[in-house]
């Protein structure tokens, strides 16, 4: 009995620490591949490079590439699109969670099937529909279908977190005499900003990566967002790797640092609405 529980602590602490290596490993690697030259990665993948003095990459994917640029765009629309999928994702949840209303049985299976359809589903009819109405190659072309795809997941978090939430709040709130609208904005909102926070974190990662809308919505470079930026460094007959991991490199720190920062917010705001009461 002994050896079978050392057997299970054994297991329990290793595979956990396997996991977080595989995903730690790729950023290091990212990290002192930024500081190889082509000739040494062609030598080998994985050995650490000659010198990590070697500047070569940063200064030209910050100078020549201008990176920066192209950060600024992704975060232009990553904040549009924060704004409305959190607003939205708060007002529609609040209404599935609190009010039986007619359709509203078809409104939640509507939901549901945006999220399993995958996004590259929609990509042929959302490139058709945008270039006859006009609305490609513009620096918010994007954000219709990422807020469109994004939105579901908040609804459906803010809407499970409401219910958790005692409708004695809201009550106490009309007998005092608060309107509708100050009671959501005013002692709602409040109430449910873990949720929002941790809908808000999930919604950066997935417009800080977006490739899909992008590529096929956007055709001047100036507009270009960081994904978008890596194609760059593909040529007809190589690939410049080094380059590559050191603009991807660049591109992940920020989210890398919200992540650190806001980790705990987002089990926090995962798990709150797992459990009613």
């Amino acid at each position: 009995m002994k050896a079978a529980h050392i057997l299970k602590c054994l297991l329990m602490t290793l595979l956990p620490a396997i996991y977080a290596v595989t995903c730690i490993f790729p950023v290091v690697w990212l990290f002192y591949t930024s500081f190889k030259t082509m000739g040494e990665f062609s030598i080998s993948v994985l050995a650490l490079p000659e010198s990590f003095l070697r500047l070569d990459n940063f200064i030209y994917v910050l100078t020549e590439v201008n990176v920066l640029k192209y950060m600024l765009n992704t975060l232009r629309i990553t904040v549009v699109v924060l704004f409305f999928v959190v607003l939205f994702s708060f007002i529609n949840g609040y209404f599935l969670a609190r009010f039986k209303f007619r359709g509203r049985g078809f409104l939640a299976v509507l939901y549901t099937c945006n999220l399993v359809i995958p996004a590259h589903a929609v990509l042929v009819p959302t490139y058709i529909l945008f270039s006859r109405i006009n609305l490609s190659n513009h620096w918010y072309s994007t954000v219709l279908p990422m807020v469109c795809m994004e939105l579901t997941v908040g609804i459906f978090l803010v809407s499970g977190y409401i219910q958790t939430v005692p409708k004695e709040l809201e009550e106490a709130a009309a007998i005092d005499g608060s309107s509708f609208s100050r009671t959501l904005f005013t002692i709602i909102l409040p109430v449910v900003r873990p949720v929002l926070i941790t809908c808000a974190i999930i919604t950066f990662f997935h417009c800080w990566n977006e490739f899909s809308f992008s590529l096929i919505l956007f055709n001047t470079e100036e507009l270009f967002t960081l994904p978008l930026a890596l194609m760059r460094f593909k040529g007809e007959y190589s690939v410049d790797y080094p380059r590559i991991m050191t603009t991807m490199f660049v591109s992940i720190v920020p989210a890398l640092l919200i992540y650190i920062c806001f980790s705990k917010q987002i089990i926090k705001g995962m798990m709150a609405g797992a459990v009613k009461g």
